[in-house]
C-alpha cells in the first residue's frame, strides 16, 4: 500500500466548499467501508465521490488555504486506506471520516504552527460558499468575506467547533464523539465560540469604518 495508490483520489480544482448533504446515506456508506476494510479497495472511490467535497470544505475553513485543503483531504483517504482494519461494524462513517480529518487537521497545525492563518479575503477560496452562513448578519457577500476573516481570528479549537456544527452541521453527539467530551461541554464550546466570532465579527466591521 502506497500514496500512489490513493493519488486518483484528487480533489478537483474546481471545488467548492460544501457541508455535508442530508441525502448522504450513512447506511450505505458503512457498507462501503465495510467492504473497503475487507479489502475492496475500489469501493474507496465511491465513498472519495460522496464526501471530497465536505471534507474539502472543512479543511478550508479550518485552514482558509484551498490548495493545502486539496491535500488534506488526499491525506485522509490515505489513512482510510491505511487504517481501514479499525474501522468497527457498529461506527458510523461520518464520525470515522472526521475522526481522521481531525487528526490530519492537528498534524498540519502542529507542521506549520509558525504559519500564521490567511485572514484576508484574497487568500480565501473564490467559489461562493452554499453553506449556511453562521450567523444571519452575514447576509451578503461583504459580509460573509467579513465573517470568514472573524472566522479566521478564532482560536482553532473555537474554529473546528463551529466549523463541525454550523457549516458541516454535524449534531452535537457526533462532535462530542469526535471531540471525546460531553454534550453539554460541546453546547457550551460552541456557545463561547459563537459568542467570540460575534465580538470578532463587530469588531472588523468597527475597524473597516473607522
Amino acid at each position: 500500500m502506497s500514496l500512489a495508490t490513493v493519488t486518483q483520489f484528487r480533489v478537483p480544482s474546481d471545488a467548492a466548499p460544501a457541508s455535508l448533504p442530508d441525502a448522504v446515506d450513512a447506511a450505505n456508506d458503512h457498507e462501503l467501508m465495510i467492504a473497503v476494510r475487507a479489502g475492496e479497495v475500489r469501493k474507496l472511490g465511491d465513498l472519495f465521490e460522496r464526501h471530497h467535497r465536505p471534507l474539502y470544505g472543512f479543511f478550508v475553513r479550518l485552514t482558509n488555504q484551498p490548495s493545502v485543503s486539496e491535500d488534506l483531504v488526499q491525506i485522509v483517504f490515505y489513512r482510510i486506506l491505511k487504517y481501514r482494519h479499525t474501522y468497527r461494524d457498529e461506527g458510523k462513517f461520518s464520525a470515522w471520516i472526521y475522526h481522521l480529518a481531525r487528526k490530519v487537521a492537528a498534524d498540519h497545525f502542529r507542521k506549520h504552527a509558525r504559519t500564521p492563518t490567511p485572514a484576508d479575503p484574497a487568500d480565501f477560496h473564490d467559489e461562493p460558499d452554499h453553506a449556511a452562513a453562521p450567523d444571519s448578519q452575514a447576509g451578503t457577500s461583504d459580509d460573509l468575506a467579513l465573517m470568514r476573516r472573524a472566522l479566521a481570528r478564532l482560536p482553532e479549537d473555537h474554529r473546528e467547533v463551529l466549523v463541525l456544527s454550523r457549516l458541516q452541521h454535524l449534531n452535537h453527539q457526533e462532535i462530542a464523539k469526535l471531540l471525546d467530551c460531553s454534550v453539554g461541554a460541546v453546547k457550551v464550546r460552541a456557545h463561547r465560540a459563537l459568542k467570540e466570532l460575534r465580538e470578532v465579527y463587530f469588531k472588523i466591521r468597527k475597524e473597516q469604518a473607522a
